[in-house]
């Protein structure tokens, strides 16, 4: 008879503890240390990272799309973790084929799976800046977030007075 009760409680912590895991394609032993950031400071070529971010630009090339990105912390499950001063520096995430601008467009969020293939240097506005740049197996592009708007108490009516 106990079994027959914890068969169901077994079967919701199952199914909850799915729900709560990363994406497959992001699934796998990848290291998110050295950051983009800290990547920048030395040399982790071949290494094999997660990272992810905010788009700044696509750049769609004749044999593959190269993404600029901003970088952020990434949740547990992945998915690029936004506050307007916490960044962990940019990359430049390149992966074979074409991925429209128009899908993947400015301020979008990507997780990237793949190994550091080296380091270009790019000017923003007037610094040269030092891109690691990512051979991507994985290009994620996550669901737009949608802006909910939570009431914590129902508007005042008209027969209920203001006071």
């Amino acid at each position: 008879m106990n079994r027959i009760r914890l068969l169901p409680v077994a079967a919701l912590a199952l199914l909850l503890g799915a729900c709560a895991s990363q994406p497959k394609p992001l699934q796998g032993g990848y290291v998110e240390h050295p950051t983009p950031h800290a990547a920048v400071q030395g040399d982790y070529t071949g290494t094999a990272v997660r990272w992810g971010g905010r788009i700044v630009q696509v750049e769609p090339r004749p044999d593959a799309t190269c993404f600029e990105m901003i970088a952020t912390r990434l949740t547990a499950h992945g998915r690029p973790y936004w506050a307007a001063d916490d960044t962990n520096g940019r990359f430049i995430a390149c992966r074979t084929g074409f991925y429209d601008p128009a899908v993947f467009e400015r301020n979008r969020e990507v997780t990237f799976t793949g190994r550091i293939a080296g380091y270009d240097t790019r000017r923003i506005g007037e610094y040269d800046y030092r891109f690691p740049r990512l051979d991507a197996e994985v290009v994620y592009l996550w669901p737009v977030r949608e802006r909910v708007d939570v009431v914590t108490r129902p508007a005042p009516w008209p027969w209920w007075g203001y006071w």
